[in-house]
């Protein structure tokens, strides 16, 4: 949806002429419940069901609750954003997810949804009945069409009704109907000009739940995602021009967690960008090697190619990182090969760990994975994990972990602690690491599509215009984009 908007913007840009385009920026949170403390074999055994799910081509999860404890891995940690959907506007809890496509929350009428979470959180329900401007989305409807070619959706005849239903692979699911309603952003015009906008876009209303979904501990209100397909919601608001066709990350590692979440493209300096796979659902990336303190990995590169549940894909509800076993077995073994004189190798709980007495893990290697056209370059706490202590000595493990076949999957392990740039227009993946408690510059510019602000800093020129954005953790702002002419 463009928008003409004039009489602001001259005060703003003098004579320019521009058309507005918006650009979303998210609120972003890392919850750690302090009460539920999670040991790595538990973190895999919700990031194995997660990957059935995927591999299904099925949808996430999402979850809302005060940022609290650590951000340790082994402390549940998801990061998630809120949205505000229908007429009143109401505010749901969605976990972000770059592993799947479409936007769903929790209808009133589910009556075997949990209607309590452990987390923290007031769960909340949509009520299509209750929105003056919410809309079923009939088998007629060209965004049902397309979504047919998913086999999670189903046209019923009986009601000519847009429905879906994801089964996943660690036996929990999800049902339930697509609705058209309004997605409600501020829109940031200047360094104090907030304005209220909204666009309307088709998300699923959750009928029926079951399994892992249905539990208090785990509950929220839905899933975020952020996928390539025609129902995700970038894909919805980029294909009208309300946004541009590129979102980005940057989510904090260390303390409360939180971040930056922008539909829009955050600028820096340093940010190297690797094409994606064609034609594929998830954002598959071109991995060729694995380098340890700068020496290559003895790795077929064909074990990384991508084909039939097989590839390397980003993936920011993966809360570890997942190597298939050509790659892991030497990756661990030259890690400890690096380090061994100076601690102590143990096997605990079937992970390889270290016991290291001194105060740091500098001692440990650089890690480089090197993809085609850009390398991303690990510190040992981006693919090491602290579970305590041993006799006096701190307890290091690896944190990836090692799948026998399949997709080798990066992580919040990995992911954390970088921007990340999700470049759809162009097909390619973009990272550099970043301190996320920073603001970003994000950028549109006339020689691309757009320019974002946040809580803004506006630089000089009119036609190449810098934006300062602030991490806000708890509040975020939808902001406008400017195309100049």
């Amino acid at each position: 949806m463009r928008a003409s908007f004039v009489v602001p913007l001259t005060s703003v840009l003098a004579a320019v002429s521009v058309s507005v385009v918006y650009s979303l920026l998210l609120p972003l949170e890392r919850s750690f419940p302090l009460t539920h403390r999670v040991e790595v074999d538990q973190l895999r055994a919700r990031d194995r069901a997660r990957h059935a799910r995927i591999l299904q081509g099925s949808v996430g999860g999402v979850v809302d609750f005060s940022v609290q404890g650590s951000s340790d891995p082994y402390f549940v940690g998801l990061y998630f954003t809120k949205v505000k959907l229908g007429s009143p506007p109401k505010e749901f809890n969605v976990q972000i997810d770059t592993g799947s496509d479409i936007l769903w929350v929790t209808c009133n009428s589910c009556s075997d949804c949990p209607q309590s979470s452990a987390l923290g959180i007031q769960l909340n329900f949509f009520d299509a009945a209750s929105s003056s401007t919410a809309a079923l989305v009939s088998c007629s409807d060209p965004m049902c069409t397309s979504a047919l070619q998913s086999t999670a959706t189903i046209c019923s005849s009986q009601n000519n009704q847009c429905s879906y239903s994801f089964q996943y692979g660690d036996g929990s699911g999800t049902s339930g109907y697509y609705v058209s309603d309004a997605l409600y952003f501020d829109m940031v015009l200047g360094q104090s000009l907030v304005a209220n906008s909204s666009a309307t876009i088709v998300f699923g209303c959750s009928t029926y739940q079951s399994g892992d979904l249905t539990k208090t501990d785990k509950a929220v209100d839905g899933i975020f995602g952020f996928g390539q397909g025609d129902l995700s919601v970038i894909s919805q608001l980029s294909s009208r021009g309300v946004t541009p066709k590129v979102f980005s990350h940057c989510l904090k590692g260390d303390g409360s967690g939180g971040g930056i979440l922008v539909l829009g493209e955050i600028l820096e300096p340093g940010i190297a960008y690797s094409p994606l796979v064609p034609s594929q659902p998830h954002y598959n990336l071109y991995l060729q090697s694995i380098a340890v303190n700068g020496q290559l990995l003895p790795i077929d590169p064909s074990v990384f190619a991508t084909s039939n549940n097989r590839g390397t894909i980003v993936d920011s509800g993966t809360t570890l990182a997942y190597l298939v076993a050509e790659a892991y077995d030497p990756f661990v073994s030259s890690i400890t090969a690096n380090v061994q004189q100076s601690v102590t190798p143990i096997i605990s709980k079937g992970n390889q760990c270290y016991l290291v007495s001194t105060s740091g893990i500098d001692i440990f290697p650089q890690v480089s994975l090197n993809f085609v056209g850009a390398s991303m370059v690990l510190k040992p706490e981006e693919y090491l994990v602290h579970l305590g202590f041993t006799d006096g000595a701190a307890m290091w493990c690896i944190g990836f972990q090692r799948v026998q076949e399949g997709v080798t999957i990066l992580g919040d392990l990995v992911l954390k602690d970088k921007i990340f740039v999700y470049d759809l227009a162009r097909q390619r993946v973009g990272w550099a690491n970043y301190d996320c408690s920073l603001s970003v510059n994000v950028s549109i510019t006339s020689g691309k599509e757009f320019l974002n602000a946040g809580q803004l800093r506006v630089s000089s020129s009119t036609r190449d215009m810098l934006f300062e954005l602030l991490p806000t953790g708890i509040i975020g702002v939808l902001i406008y984009t400017l195309v100049l002419k």
